[in-house]
Order: C-alpha cells, then structure tokens, then sequence
C-alpha cells in the first residue's frame, strides 16, 4: 500500500434523495417485515404510516464512497481486505424526500507489521444538503491483511469496549431469510460474494454471505426493539467489531446488557453458536 497516496487520496464526496422506496428496501433487506401486520415494523414499511420511520443504520449506506480503496495508484491489496469495525452516531433522524451529502477522509492507519497487516480507519460525515446540519458521523475500520509494513500515523488503536461479565439483561433473537442477501444488495453493495456461489467459494466462503453492513442493521433493529421501546429515534449510538461472517437464512440472537443510556451487546449465529458481532456499545436516550 502507497500509505502517502493513501492519506491525499480524494475520496468521492457524493450526494442521494432519501426516497421512501429506499428507506423500505433497505428495512426488508435488514429483515424488517416477519411481522407484516405490526405498527413496529409498518412504520418503516408503509409511506402512509403515521410518523414514517428510517432505520438509523441506513447512514452506514447512503452516499456510500464505493469501492475507491480499489483504485490501482494506492496499491492496495483490496483481495484481503476484510470489514473489521464499525460505527455511528445519530445527530438528527434521517427523513425521506431530503437530500444528503457525504464527506469522507481517512483519519490514520495503524500499521502492525509486515506479517500481520494494517488497519486503515475511515470517517463518513452525513449532512443535509438544504440545511448544511450534521446528521450522523459514521466510522468504518478496514483490515488491510496483506499490507502491512506500509508505515502508521498513529501510536494506539481504539480499545474495544469490554462487556459486562455478568448475564444479559435481555436476548433478542431475529431470524434472517435465505433470499436476505439478494434483497440486502439491492440497497447498493453488488460485491458478486453476496450472490454469486462459484465468487463466495474463490473468497473462501462455503457459500455467499451476508453483507457485514447487513448484519449491523439487524442488530440495531435488536437494540431499538430490545433498549428503545422500537422508537429509532431515541438510538443515539452504535458501535460494534466484526467477528465472524454470518450466512443468509441465519438465526441472529443479539445478547443486551443496559447501565443506564448505555446498552453492550454481543449477536451471535443459534445454529452454530458462533459470536458474529462482539464488543457491542450503543448509547440510547
């Protein structure tokens, strides 16, 4: 990796209208409607629904830069590249029929040796367009497994927030269809390992998985149905770390643990018991 193209390197800034299509398609792509005649889920399936709600962790897809980590100046061995973390913060609730716009910069890299890879760690901001307000930071980490040795700009990298050892205060369980993936790209990730059997088994997959991003959405339909009372707006927060790939038609079973307007949580695959999403912290109002 080029660590000096890297850091000038100009990420697209790009702007979307929120349309009420969108904001329905990415609800039933993150699993939204298994409960069709429900007000709690109608109120991000139906345009008519009264309020009409946006699931916060739509801000992770709008005004998504796109593949730009591929282009061939940074030197970037993008194969490897794995989802390691991700996050972000509400500042005002996404609305539909508003225009957006996304700036995006890399904040360092933190290099952990020739054999061991790097860390590049990523800041999307959202803003409206009309008002210029700030909606929502949005952070990503990328795990950069073939390149380290490309040098840092940082000394430390973020600790992980450490969860509660006592059990969980409430388990959420949401169950994810086959078909999850296919509807889940349509809301703008086409990488061919979602869909394609023959792309998921060269990447080392059994089969094609389920978009990382996706996963983040249905624990934050867990959190909001689990801490918030299924209000979205009162979702301040959320962060979480990548741990392991979950595959379409999985059971998803979100572990919360509430001290007071902070919820830790933990997801994990029921038919395999393995930890999907770890180190979990959301902050609720």
């Amino acid at each position: 990796m080029n660590l000096q193209k890297l850091l000038s390197f100009p990420i697209p800034s790009l702007e979307a209208t929120l349309t009420a299509r969108d904001a329905m398609l990415y609800a039933l792509g993150v699993g939204i409607g298994d409960r069709p005649e429900h007000p709690d889920d109608l109120q991000y399936l139906y345009e008519r629904a009264d309020p009409f709600r946006v699931m916060p962790s739509l801000v992770n897809v709008i005004c998504h830069p796109g593949g730009w980590i591929m282009s061939p100046e940074l030197d970037v061995k993008w194969v490897k590249l794995l989802h390691g973390e991700q996050s972000f913060e509400m500042f005002k609730p996404l609305q539909v029929d508003t225009r957006y716009v996304a700036t995006n910069q890399v904040l360092g890299v933190m290099d952990k040796g020739a054999d061991k890879g790097a860390n590049v760690f990523l800041r999307k901001q959202l803003r409206e367009v009309v008002s210029g307000d700030l909606v929502s930071n949005i952070d990503s980490t990328y795990v950069l497994r073939g390149d380290g040795g490309c040098g840092s700009t940082m000394k430390d990298a973020p600790v992980p927030h450490v969860l509660p050892e006592r059990s969980p205060d409430r388990s959420i369980e949401l169950p994810m269809l086959t078909r999850a993936a296919l509807i889940y790209r349509l809301s703008g990730d086409y990488n061919p390992i979602h869909a394609d059997p023959v792309m998921a088994r060269k990447a080392g997959f059994e089969r094609p998985i389920l978009h990382g991003l996706c996963s983040l959405g249905v624990v934050t339909r867990a959190v909001v149905r689990g801490a918030c009372d299924e209000d979205p707006i009162r979702l301040k927060s959320l962060a979480l770390r990548f741990s392991a790939p979950v595959y379409p038609g999985e059971t998803l079973v979100t572990d919360l643990w509430r001290d007071g307007n902070e919820v830790s949580f933990r997801t994990r695959v029921a038919q395999r018991n393995v930890v999907v999403l770890n180190n979990g912290r959301a902050v609720v109002a």
